[in-house]
């Protein structure tokens, strides 16, 4: 029987009962499809807490040892190409970013130990403005000094004077490296020479136009710099308390704006505990608790900021964590509203994922010191991050940027890692301020799955998310906002592709899901 040359009224009862249960099954699938869609939009949201703020951030920064002063001297278009990587805001014709716009600079006021030749690698020994009759030569470190001013002239405000030892001139043996280990490489009668030095530098720099924001005259105090392989001196937290005591006045007496900033501590747990070093340890309440009798909070020309280096804390993950809490915990144990930053770092010491030795342009290093950046900014609440050398010219993984060891000219190559740096310091701005970020469904700050953190811009115009994908398989994220709204977001990706570095991408409508690409770090702009 042909049922399609039926009458529709006289279409037997069981084709009927059959389009009934047909519909039926279609609704059921459709269901089934919603509540799919539903569950996978759930596993894949990550919650953003517009009105859940933390730390502003201050800024994102590397110093210019040793490399930059030779570099410095190099034919134009090549020390140009360098400052553009390093301090550019600026985009190309694709929209591409030329640089990743780092907004802090550090200088490294050298000890002179160049005209002696006693420090084992020349690209180690510094040139120094102080002369053996105590008179100035303005017209050293002429390569770092191009370098701050190619910064300020691409945007950077920020600069940090800081030295590894006083000046030859100065120190107890006459070098720019301790002979003890134990005590500081000066006399508690040069310590006012050291201050009037510092002072003589930062008003110099400042009437070239070029002022310090910040003078740090004391780096890793913790370790002995016994050997001469680079410029150093231990300080005892006492002798750091003195000299502090001398700078604060004679700053005072002359009017100068600058800041002092401690203690840039060799790791991070040295801020809150003791450990190996009890006369150079515990310095969060040392310097910055009131109970403390080396209390140097009070002072007017102390920053109140507290610097620690991030090195040998970054693995195991259980590590990098725990450490990162217990400096978080110690910050309010200050007697004054005391910030945190990590202002200093590169791959030193044997890590989980990747060794220290050996040239490495790729993503490995890239994703491993992005895991890093994030948990110090999301679980240690730094308010500032930085790189050590901005251009090294070794077989390590130690700089942003690789030059030719050569005095004169040769060729530079960019990296993942400066890019992937990049994806923090291009679009987290000074003022920025961290926003909570939760997830019912993830962990955020997985160092071997996606971790995500947010910030909000200084004008409150944009949100500024980072995701650290460092799993072997694509992630879908779905980020969501409460206390605001964003419309759509701009991102942009670093990865292994030849071009994705800081690449634009295809604008995404919010309240869609986004893939994040294995092994990859990806920022998405919001306009809020």
């Amino acid at each position: 029987m042909n049922i399609s040359l039926l009458p529709l009224k006289k279409t037997p009862q069981w084709t009927l009962i059959s389009l009934f249960s047909f519909t039926l099954l279609l609704a059921s699938c459709s269901i089934h499809n919603q509540k799919q869609l539903q569950t996978s939009s759930i596993k894949n949201s990550v919650i953003i807490h517009l009105d859940q703020r933390q730390q502003y951030i201050r800024n994102f920064g590397a110093s210019d040892a040793w490399t930059c002063q030779f570099i410095g001297n190099w034919p134009q278009e090549k020390k140009e190409q360098v400052a553009d990587w390093l301090f550019s805001m600026e985009n190309d014709a694709n929209g591409k970013p030329k640089g990743i716009g780092l907004s802090c600079w550090r200088f490294n006021i050298g000890a002179g130990s160049a005209i002696q030749n006693n420090i084992s690698d020349e690209w180690r020994q510094t040139e120094g403005f102080l002369k053996a009759d105590m008179s100035y030569d303005w017209s050293k470190q002429s390569g770092q000094r191009w370098f701050m001013q190619a910064a300020k002239q691409r945007g950077v405000e920020q600069f940090i004077g800081f030295t590894n030892s006083p000046p030859i001139q100065l120190t107890k043996n006459g070098k720019a490296f301790s002979s003890n280990g134990e005590q500081a490489n000066i006399a508690p009668e040069k310590y006012l020479a050291f201050a009037k030095f510092l002072a003589d530098v930062s008003r110099q720099f400042s009437s070239d136009g070029l002022p310090f924001t910040y003078l740090s005259p004391f780096n890793e105090p913790q370790w002995d710099w016994t050997g001469n392989g680079q410029e150093g001196t231990p300080y005892t937290n006492t002798e750091i308390t003195a000299i502090t005591k001398i700078l604060d006045s004679v700053f005072t007496t002359q009017n100068l704006s600058v800041k002092v900033k401690l203690a840039e501590a060799a790791k991070l747990n040295y801020l809150y505990e003791k450990a190996d070093k009890p006369t150079r340890g515990e310095q969060i309440y040392t310097f910055f608790n009131n109970q403390s009798p080396l209390y140097v909070g009070n002072l007017s020309h102390v920053d109140k900021v507290i610097s620690g280096h991030s090195y040998f804390t970054s693995a195991p993950a259980e590590t990098l964590k725990s450490v990162r809490q217990k400096v978080a915990a110690a910050i309010p144990t200050a007697s004054v509203p005391l910030e945190f930053w990590q202002s200093e770092y590169c791959l030193l010491g044997d890590q989980e994922e990747v060794t220290p030795s050996g040239k490495d342009t790729g993503m490995t290093p890239a994703l491993y010191v992005a895991r890093l950046i994030h948990h110090d900014l999301a679980i240690a609440n730094a308010s500032a991050w930085h790189w050590w050398l901005a251009v090294t010219a070794y077989d390590y993984k130690d700089g942003l940027i690789y030059a030719t060891k050569n005095k004169t000219d040769g060729q530079v190559e960019e990296t993942r890692l400066m890019w992937a740096l990049g994806n923090f310091s291009r679009f987290i701005r000074p003022g920025s301020q961290r926003v909570t970020v939760t997830s019912d469904n993830r962990d955020v700050n997985n160092v071997n799955g996606v971790m995500i953190s947010s910030y909000v811009s200084a004008d409150e115009k944009q949100l500024i998310t980072v995701l650290v994908n460092n799993s072997n398989s694509d992630a879908n994220i779905l980020p969501q906002t409460e206390g605001g709204s964003v419309q759509k977001w701009k991102p942009y990706l670093t990865g292994s592709g030849m071009d994705e570095t800081l690449k634009p991408l295809a604008t995404i409508t919010a309240g869609q899901a986004i893939t994040i690409p294995k092994k990859s770090i990806v920022t998405l702009i919001g306009d809020m």
